[in-house]
């Protein structure tokens, strides 16, 4: 059994403080076996927003995957912005662009979809898509599967539509093949889970998108901070949903799944 905690949408330069310590508070209480942080940890890439990042992470003690988002991006150093998009990421947070952990039990791959050239919508690229087969084809069966991005492989069920990552199916149909379980992203500050075959028609098995609110910052979007506790426990798989009332975070009512026959089942 496994469990992931996934936060995004951190936006540190924005983020409230007493909600940044309640959820380090519930992730040191919840010891969860990886801490997955899907994508913009800052508010405008600059350097105190990163140590900050920095600090509440490694101040967890708990093992980290993180991927950058479009805000880790400097916006206004135009010259940074094209020639060292993400040092300050690979400084402060990660050196590695696309992350790789694995265990006995689950395996979870990071790619960074965000791109110099655009402002807030992200891509996949070819070699990226490369390395989620070798990364998975080599692996049992056995092991659950997770990709975790910022940019959306699907849309939000209400709202304004977004523009989804980039090469968005043919980074599906990798997944398809290799046998990946679960989709961890953010992006949207908005909370909800699905099956991509809601929206891309041409996969057929099961792949199941677990999408994150923002966790810590005041950058809300008609829903409250959150972040997701994601259970595995094979051939079962939960998430809960934590949310913030003004005086912690609460969980919701748990969103189950069952695998059956190699096929992801939600359970009512």
């Amino acid at each position: 059994m496994r469990t992931i905690a996934h936060i995004s949408d951190l936006h540190f330069g924005r983020a409230d403080p007493a909600i940044v310590a309640a959820l380090a508070h519930d992730l040191k209480e919840s010891a969860p076996d990886l801490v997955a942080v899907s994508g913009d940890l800052t508010q405008r890439a600059r350097r105190r927003e990163f140590a900050a990042a920095r600090d509440f992470l490694q101040g967890l003690g708990l093992p980290v995957l993180a991927v950058p988002g479009n805000h880790d991006i400097p916006l206004f150093d135009v010259a940074r912005r094209l020639l060292q998009p993400l040092d300050r990421y690979h400084r402060y947070i990660h050196a590695e662009d696309n992350p790789f952990y694995v265990d006995d039990e689950m395996a979870v791959l990071g790619l960074n979809t965000a791109r110099r050239t655009t402002f807030g919508d992200g891509r996949l690229s070819l070699s990226q898509i490369a390395v989620v087969r070798e990364r998975f084809e080599r692996l049992p069966p056995a092991l659950a599967k997770i990709l975790v991005t910022h940019h959306p492989f699907l849309p939000a069920p209400a709202g304004p539509r977004q523009a989804l990552v980039g090469r968005g199916l043919l980074g599906l149909q990798a997944c398809e093949v290799c046998g990946v379980d679960v989709l961890l992203t953010g992006h949207l500050h908005r909370g909800f889970t699905g099956d991509v075959r809601s929206h891309h028609v041409a996969i057929k098995r099961a792949i199941l998108v677990f999408q994150a609110g923002t966790a810590v910052s005041t950058r809300l979007r008609g829903e409250a901070n959150s972040y997701n506790l994601i259970l595995l426990d094979p051939p079962r798989l939960s998430c809960t949903v934590h949310a913030w009332d003004r005086h912690g975070f609460r969980p919701l009512a748990p969103t189950r799944f069952l695998n059956t026959g190699g096929e992801w089942q939600r359970q009512e």
